[in-house]
């Protein structure tokens, strides 16, 4: 591409000088603008991000919704594209990405959306409660916001029409299954804040019902049966993992100094 598009990149990340050079790599030359905006960073997440160009600011943590919605509020170009560190713009994302800023009826749009494939074990992940994770990511910032849950599940709010693209964002999130593991915890804990910020109890119909048809409609209904173990493994971990949660919730209700 001869001239960069007018967008802005917006990446908030947290000691991730590993996955950043892929991430930047990805968007480098054909986007005016990267801001990378750091909480708490230790590692060399600065010079790395600077390597490519990106314009880093440190700010304080204010949680996932609110801290993207400084990172944006950065920015200075008409549309964001908001990524995470362990993400990457696909050529074909890419491709659409800028066909979608070319359009005539461009004005039409507050933003896009388009799905988000990850890498697991040994392969692409392409079906079951993983795919196609249809993300809204790119956003015109003066008709859109970083809205939802304060702690987890935010979501962009846009004003206006959401154009879907077909190309995907790949996302590199549990580089071993361990680390995978290691990830049902603390969305436990935030799980058992927003539910308590909302005041919902724990229900044992939820607790006995919800991890089994997490399972089925992943592995069954979702064909997630055609990513062979990988696939087999997401399906049981998700319902475990809706398992745990729900357990968390019983235990803060009912815990009791022990006697």
């Amino acid at each position: 591409m001869a001239e960069s598009l007018p967008l802005s990149v917006a990446i908030i990340a947290k000691n991730e000088a590993h996955n950043l050079p892929r991430c930047l790599a990805s968007v480098r030359g054909w986007v005016a603008e990267i801001v990378v905006v750091l909480n708490d960073t230790t590692d060399d997440s600065e010079t790395v991000a600077k390597s490519f160009g990106a314009a880093v600011h440190r700010l304080p943590w204010r949680g996932y919704r609110d801290t993207k919605n400084a990172a944006t509020d950065l920015t200075r170009q008409p549309w964001v594209l908001s990524l995470d560190a362990d993400e990457e713009v696909s050529p074909a994302l890419r491709a659409d990405i800028a066909a979608f800023l070319a359009r005539p009826d461009l004005a039409a749009f507050a933003g896009a959306r388009f799905p988000r494939k990850v890498w697991f074990i040994d392969r692409w992940i392409t079906h079951g409660d993983w795919y196609p994770d249809l993300s809204l990511r790119l956003f015109h910032r003066d008709r859109a916001r970083w809205g939802g849950d304060e702690f987890v599940h935010e979501k962009v709010e846009c004003r206006g029409p959401v154009a879907t693209l077909s190309g995907d964002l790949h996302h590199y999130s549990f580089p071993t299954l361990s680390s995978h593991v290691a990830k049902i915890n603390p969305f436990a804990d935030l799980f058992v804040r927003q539910q308590q910020a909302r005041g919902r109890k724990f229900s044992l119909a939820a607790a006995t019902f919800r991890p089994g048809w997490r399972f089925f409609r992943a592995y069954v209904l979702k064909r997630g049966f055609l990513d062979g173990f990988p696939g087999f493994y997401i399906a049981w971990a998700t319902a475990f993992g809706a398992f745990v949660r729900y357990s968390r919730l019983y235990e803060e209700h009912r815990k009791r100094s022990a006697p």
